[in-house]
């Protein structure tokens, strides 16, 4: 049996740990856009789930709830990932809105050969943003000339 979800959840999401994850929601909402679209407290008022959505996709914000997950704060500023988001324009605003929000721009945007604009920002606890902006579309063959490398697989 097949059930509709009725969260409407895209096909794939992503979960990030914050130390303080109330004061990650109003942040990520205002460096980077995402909008809040579920939060879950406990009878003591902590947090415990909450979702946002950023276009059609969505992550999980969440506390470090078991030993297994921890905030970059808690393990000495390092990422096991990043999470990317495709921006259909504006990059350069949007980068600008992150930093007057307090994130630390890792990578200013910069125009990449194979044909996006992109940039990085770290937010508070450490995660690691990358936005991403596609110019324009670069056949394999000039990716490969511009680059110096082997690609295998391409855009289809």
């Amino acid at each position: 049996m097949t059930v509709e979800d009725p969260f409407k959840h895209a096909v794939l999401g992503s979960g990030i740990f914050y130390k303080d994850p109330r004061a990650a929601l109003t942040w990520l909402e205002a460096a980077f856009g995402f909008e809040p679209s579920m939060v879950v407290s406990d009878a003591e008022g902590r947090l415990v789930h909450s979702e946002m959505r950023f276009g059609d996709g969505y992550i999980v914000v969440d506390s470090e709830w078991a030993d297994h997950v921890a905030s970059p704060a808690s393990v000495g500023g390092r990422n096991t990932q990043s999470v990317y988001i495709r921006l259909k324009d504006g990059l350069d605003a949007h980068c600008e809105q992150a930093r007057l929000a307090g994130a630390e721009i890792i990578q200013e945007p910069t125009d990449q050969f194979y044909g996006e604009r992109q940039y990085r920002a770290r937010d508070p606890e450490g995660h690691v943003w990358t936005f991403t902006q596609t110019l324009r579309a670069v056949p394999r063959e000039e990716a490969e000339r511009l680059s110096g490398l082997s690609i295998e697989g391409w855009h289809r």
